[in-house]
């Protein structure tokens, strides 16, 4: 109702903008308000709608599940997966609540054993590896990310020209190196995606600076496994820490 009423005086104040020149400043000012009213109650209405089918298509059919999860969480899988809108792991893998304990972060990396500049990865995969005792770490990587891009874009001189972003990305810069070096023929496109997969192998690599991950590891308690979520053709390869690729699997 709030969206209609919303919309009515919009397209009242364009008619009036078209018919009253005069009038332009005020009414521009005021469709602009009621353009942020209306996009506000959209949003909020997407949220409301969403928790709403969440509760009756899958709360109340599956309570058993819930009713376990009030008691505790025991999930096999740790996952590192990208920001991005696009590769949400419980959509393209299936994983229900309480089967994969996540991280996600720009570009999907983990960065090394650092309990300072870190910590707050560091927390995660201590939390996951020796209170959770997942079984499986998995690093995604994915196509058309934006995150690589910018570490291939970044000048050979270093310098950056963000707060945040280009600082965290090169935490896999041995990746861009080893893709710059080895395939200079490419274009950035295609430098771009080898790069996508060579840095899920430098995170996997990080992942063994972490002491309990390293002894789960020699243990065999602790699996580490790259994957990479090609979204144009939808594939999903996977491989072990040597990097022994497997046939990929496809969506």
């Amino acid at each position: 109702m709030a969206e209609d009423l919303c919309s009515n005086a919009i397209e009242g104040l364009k008619k009036l903008l078209s018919e009253r020149q005069d009038l332009a400043a005020v009414a521009a000012v005021k469709v602009k308000q009621l353009t942020a009213d209306l996009e506000a109650t959209t949003s909020v209405e997407k949220i409301r709608t969403g928790f709403a089918h969440f509760k009756t298509e899958k709360y109340e059919k599956n309570p058993s599940l819930y009713e376990e999860l009030v008691q505790g969480q025991t999930p096999k899988f740790m996952v590192f997966a990208c920001s991005d809108s696009r590769v949400c792991p419980s959509h393209i893998l299936d994983f229900q609540p309480g089967e994969a304990f996540m991280v996600r972060n720009i570009a999907n990396m983990v960065p090394p054993y650092d309990k300072t500049r870190y910590s707050c990865v560091g927390a995660a995969i201590e939390y996951a590896v020796e209170h959770l005792k997942v079984e499986t770490i998995l690093v995604i990587g994915h196509s058309r990310c934006g995150g690589i891009k910018g570490l291939m874009s970044i000048p050979d001189d270093g310098t950056t020209s963000s707060d945040f972003i280009e600082d965290w990305v090169k935490i896999c810069s041995t990746a861009r190196s080893k893709v710059k070096e080895e395939h200079k023929g490419l274009d950035i496109t295609e430098q771009c995606s080898k790069c996508e997969v060579e840095a899920v192998n430098v995170s996997l690599g990080n992942l063994l600076t972490y002491p309990f991950v390293k002894s789960g590891v020699l243990n065999r308690t602790l699996n580490l496994k790259g994957g990479y979520y090609n979204f144009v053709n939808a594939t999903f390869d996977i491989w072990c820490l040597d990097h022994g690729v497997s046939p990929p699997l496809t969506i």
